[in-house]
Order: C-alpha cells, then structure tokens, then sequence
C-alpha cells in the first residue's frame, strides 16, 4: 500500500457517549497511521460533545474535526460530512459510534482498494464480528457468497456503512446525491450508486470491526432464524416497497451517468413491479433478480407475487 495515501474517517454521532471513546481509540491504534478524522454530531445532548473535545484537544484541531451536522437523521449526517470534509483525501472511511475497529481495518480496506484504477468508483465493505453491549461475541454477521451488482443492489443491502471505505471517485459521484430526496440508508445507497455507475463493489468475507449489538438492533444483524424470518416478513408488509419507490426517485433525481446496461433494466424493474402477476413473474424470472441468501430468494419471489415490491 502506499504509505502517501490520505484518509478521512467520517464519524457521525448522536447522544453516543458510552461506546464512542472505544471506537475513537480503535481508529488512533490503527496499523495504518495516515488519517484525519471528521465528526458530525447531530446535536448529542448526553456529553458526547465534551468527549469529543477531549479527543481534538489531544490529536489538534487539523486531525481531529468537529461539525454540526444537518440535523435529518443518520443517512443524510453521513452524506453530508462525505461532501464537507472536501475532496483532497484518496479515501473514505466510514464509522459509526459505538462499533471498534480491528487493527488493520484501514490497512486492509485501502491495500484492496489501492488494487483498482483511481478513476473507478470503489468501494470496500464487508462482514461483520457481532459483539454485545459488553463486547462479548455474538458470532459473525451473515456471509454473503453471490457477487455484488446491479440486480442484487436494487432489493437488498450487503453490507453496513460502519465497513464502507470509498475511494474517491467513488466519494464524488456518492455526492451527485439530490439534496431534496429521502435516502433510506447511505449504505444501500451507495451499493445501488456504485452498481448503478458500473463501479467496483469489494466484499470482504473476513469482518474487520466488532458491530455492537444493542437489545434494540438484535433483529438489525440478521442474528439468529428468528431474526432472519422477521426480515424476510419486512419484504411483505408494505415498507419495502416503499423504500424502493423511494431508491428509484432518488436514483432518478440524481446526475449520475448509470450504465445503458443497468438503465434499461432500471426501466424494466420499475415497469414490471405494477404490472400483472403473470408479466410480474416471467419478468422477473427473465431480470434474474436475487438477494443473497436462498431463503431471502425465497421471500422476493413471495413479494413479487404478491405485488409488495
């Protein structure tokens, strides 16, 4: 990897003042020393702000920069800092608040990504280390062995955004984003950008941060058949589909030059979806749409014939 290689580690925080030390302290005792860590906080009221002055009292104002963040929940706090802390870093790291990173997590994000040209959109994510409140293993997130596409990135999201590392082609055209869409998640997001543009998805089967697991977001990590049987029930009761309405307005409003391959198929997905069952499946049997586990599969196809995609 070359060592000259710049990156900026974007931290979005909200009342997060139990985990965030550890995460903070993860990323200064990263094998890869090279960073500036950017924070938006989006008016934390718990003490985090007082943390996270401690932290820029010690690494300096020009390593460690604090902002204010826009205030329209988590997804927008991490597009927005993606486009504020400028464009002179040759990659991007996201980081939650309350996760921690494995020593060589941005040694390794950036050694594949260093793989690609710099002028393909990139982006590195990849599994998770499930732990608890206390930081004991819950076990592994699920791996996911079907290639990332188009096809894929459309009905289902791989990877969380505590992963992601962009490169910079990657990180401008994320920024093309229409400021007045609702963006569900800036990690779907971005998979369904990147795909879209014919850019390079890296998932990485090995995890690289430890994803806290709270009692609220058990269900969140896929953790267990229970949880699993729940997600696939989501694809059926109406939020789903609402969310990709909103995926496809988003992708509509938004300057980005998507392939004529992934554009034609963009325009079969959303006119078949409205169609009639027998043009719904043979349709979407010919798209060869999939998510990535059978059992997921299954649930599309449940979806399709049900008119709930």
């Amino acid at each position: 990897m070359d060592k000259k290689s710049s990156i900026a580690v974007l931290l979005c925080s909200y009342n997060g003042s139990e985990y965030i030390r550890q995460q903070i302290d993860s990323i200064i005792n990263q094998s890869e020393p090279n960073w500036t860590v950017f924070v938006s906080d989006d008016g934390s009221t718990d003490g985090t702000l007082d943390i996270l002055q401690s932290y820029r009292d010690k690494l300096g104002s020009k390593r460690f920069i604090i902002i204010n963040g826009p205030g329209k929940g988590f997804a927008w706090n991490f597009l927005s800092l993606l486009e504020k802390c400028g464009d002179h870093f040759d990659y991007y790291a996201f980081s939650d608040q309350d996760d921690e990173w494995m020593p060589n997590k941005l040694t390794k994000s950036v050694s594949v990504l260093s793989n690609y040209d710099c002028d393909a959109p990139s982006v590195y994510c990849g599994r998770t280390s499930l732990v608890d409140e206390n930081g004991l293993s819950l076990g592994e997130s699920p791996l996911f062995s079907k290639p990332a596409s188009f096809k894929n990135a459309l009905i289902q999201s791989i990877a969380g955004g505590n992963t992601m590392v962009l490169n910079r082609a990657a990180r401008n055209v994320i920024n093309k984003t229409s400021k007045d869409v609702r963006i569900i998640s800036h990690d779907w997001w971005i998979y369904i950008v990147i795909t879209a543009v014919g850019g390079n998805i890296y998932y990485d089967p090995k995890p690289t941060i430890s994803y806290r697991q709270h009692t609220n977001n058990i269900v969140g990590s896929n953790l267990g058949w229970i949880a699993r049987f729940q997600r696939i029930s989501g694809l059926l009761d109406g939020h789903f589909k609402e969310w990709i309405d909103s995926n496809i307005y988003a992708l509509n409003k938004t300057d980005i030059n998507i392939t004529a391959d992934n554009k034609h198929y963009l325009e079969m997905f959303n006119d078949v979806r409205n169609s009639n069952l027998f043009k719904r499946l043979y349709v979407f049997r010919k798209l060869g749409m999939y998510r990535q586990t059978i059992l997921g599969t299954l649930g599309l196809y449940v979806a399709v014939f049900l008119k709930k995609l």
